[in-house]
């Protein structure tokens, strides 16, 4: 993995590098399946390098499907870069299935967070709703001509809302912060009088709610993680790829890497949830049974 890949050089230099790139030849099943191997029980440099860079063409494919986000198009390719080398390191050849299909989910994923980090100054999502939202906004905008600047029209959000599965108030927040950061400092008008800061309004919960919204937050945490250790390795698995992944695997490639249906992924993953919703319920039910300690205790000695 020490050996350097080629380096795109701004977007002025995409053509060269793309060019570039193509010149590593693609690898076939047997071959990466030793390569793999090579890397994985022995460590070896020349080996990993090589699968790193019979990839590099899916790297590139997908990162142009995120050029519209404004970023350099080197930053994003250099981001899906990183993405598939945490690929290959992890990678398990003995699953039966390609590298391809693997590598796929983590480049998206580093391509992703990195435009998330990026994008704004204001963090964009923080929950897989709010990820979709943003990665989906422009694409359901486009396919119901929605292209105006400024606000959505009522209708138009409820028809985005709905195909995206979030709420109307979501679509509205999401293509408000598309639209770009703007200063605190900006006039409200043009003669100068005032500016937006002067009106905003501190609509944060009080200490006493915080608090207690953490302490249930950590509770309920707490409860899942603990719960997780009831599932065997492959439910684990199959349950994390499913429900906790912000860009959950299909049953398709779950049944890939395991060898089973997308049946009988899709019966682990029901069976699993069910297992991990009763361990839930059981943690949670010893918690409350238990002397609950006062809310401001702490802050009170403090």
């Amino acid at each position: 993995m020490a050996a350097a890949l080629p380096v795109l050089a701004g977007d002025s230099g995409l053509s060269r590098y793309l060019d570039e790139i193509r010149r590593f030849p693609m690898l076939e099943p047997q071959e990466e399946y030793v390569l793999a191997k090579r890397w994985r029980e022995h460590s070896d440099g020349p080996a990993a390098h090589r699968l790193v860079t019979s990839h590099l063409r899916l790297v590139a494919k997908i990162a142009m499907g995120y050029r519209g986000y404004g970023l350099p198009i080197g930053e994003v390719i250099s981001e899906g870069n990183i993405g598939l080398m945490q690929a290959v390191k992890r990678f398990e050849p003995e699953k039966g299935f390609r590298l391809a299909t693997y590598a796929m989910w983590w480049i998206r994923a580093s391509i992703q967070e990195y435009i998330l980090r990026s994008w704004s100054l204001v963090k964009m999502g923080t929950t897989a709703n709010q990820k979709k939202l943003f990665f989906n906004l422009r694409k359901a905008k486009s396919q119901i001509s929605a292209l105006d600047e400024g606000d959505l029209k009522p209708h138009q959000v409820d028809t985005i809302a709905t195909k995206l599965g979030v709420s109307k108030q979501e679509v509205v927040e999401m293509n408000r912060r598309l639209g770009g950061d703007a200063s605190l400092n900006s006039p409200l008008r043009e003669d100068g009088d005032g500016e937006w800061q002067d009106w905003l309004v501190d609509d944060s919960a009080s200490q006493e709610s915080l608090l207690a919204e953490a302490e249930e937050s950590d509770n309920r945490r707490a409860a899942l993680s603990q719960a997780l250790n009831v599932l065997n390795e492959r439910e684990r698995r199959i349950f994390e790829a499913r429900r906790l992944s912000d860009e959950p695997i299909t049953l398709e490639d779950l049944s890939t890497e395991f060898g089973i249906s997308r049946e009988r992924v899709r019966q682990i993953e029901v069976r699993a949830f069910e297992k991990v919703q009763q361990a839930v319920r059981e943690s949670v039910a010893r918690v409350e049974a238990a002397p609950r300690r006062p809310l401001l205790t702490a802050a009170a000695r403090a």
